[in-house]
């Protein structure tokens, strides 16, 4: 199983770098797939989540696509409000953990469809607002099994007009403090697999390393439609699962 495992990692960690993603958009459904349950793989995921969010964040900041200050003050708002997701996982059944799941999977999806218009100049809200934000997205996201850098980047390049590159970097940024956070949370509900989740987040540190290498290489119209279309195939895998589990 641990060939399989790390196997998993290093793709997962592509996705991450790549995408700008936590990676348990991907990787809850693999777990389900191997035959783990819901709240464990959420587990798995968020444990998965801190080894490609630090890795994949200290590259980008190298290549000077990663705004600290702006970011900062989300991240400590998703620190904040991850740390309260144990409380959904623990008393939420593992079937509506994953109809959530598959809700969140069509709003990325749907927001994919959306045009990402280029602005010049980054709007600067409150950091009390940037600060709502991020603990709202980080209660939500960890609850099931992912980072939120997803909640989070349509939210910075449609609302404060940042560069998609730039809102991919910080999505990514932004998964260091709401899976750190989960961690510790989750292992208050004792729902966390530690070896299973080392194994796949040592893994991954190669991928990143790969994904963020690619990303550099492509323009945001590639970028946008290769994101678009692995939405739509982990869309209908778990539709499928949910009917069969229905």
């Amino acid at each position: 199983m641990v060939v399989e495992l790390s196997v998993i990692g290093v793709f997962v960690g592509i996705l991450s770098g790549f995408f700008g993603i936590g990676g348990g958009t991907i990787l809850v459904p693999v777990l389900l797939f191997l035959g783990y349950d819901m709240k464990t793989a959420i587990g798995i995921s968020v444990i998965q989540m801190v080894f490609s969010s630090v890795y994949g964040s200290y590259l980008n900041f190298k290549k000077g696509t990663l705004d600290l200050k702006m970011v900062s003050i989300i991240g400590f708002g998703g620190f904040f409000g991850a740390l309260l997701s144990a409380l959904i996982v623990s008393r939420v059944n593992a079937f509506t953990l994953e109809v959530l799941f598959f809700a969140f999977v069509i709003f990325a999806l749907a927001r994919m469809y959306v045009k990402t218009q280029q602005y010049n100049t980054v709007i600067q809200p409150h950091p009390a607002l940037l600060f709502l934000i991020g603990t709202a997205i980080g209660l939500f996201s960890i609850s099931i099994g992912v980072g939120g850098s997803i909640l989070l980047v349509p939210i910075l390049v449609g609302f404060l007009h940042v560069n998609l590159k730039n809102a991919i970097s910080a999505g990514l940024f932004f998964v260091v403090f709401s899976s750190i956070s989960g961690v510790i949370g989750l292992s208050m509900a004792r729902v966390l697999d530690y070896e299973s989740g080392m194994i796949i987040g040592l893994a991954s540190l190669l991928g990143v390393l790969f994904g963020i290498h690619m990303k550099h290489q492509v323009n945001d119209d590639v970028q946008k439609k290769l994101l678009l279309l692995f939405y739509i195939a982990v869309a209908l895998y778990l539709f499928i699962r949910l009917v069969g589990n229905g």
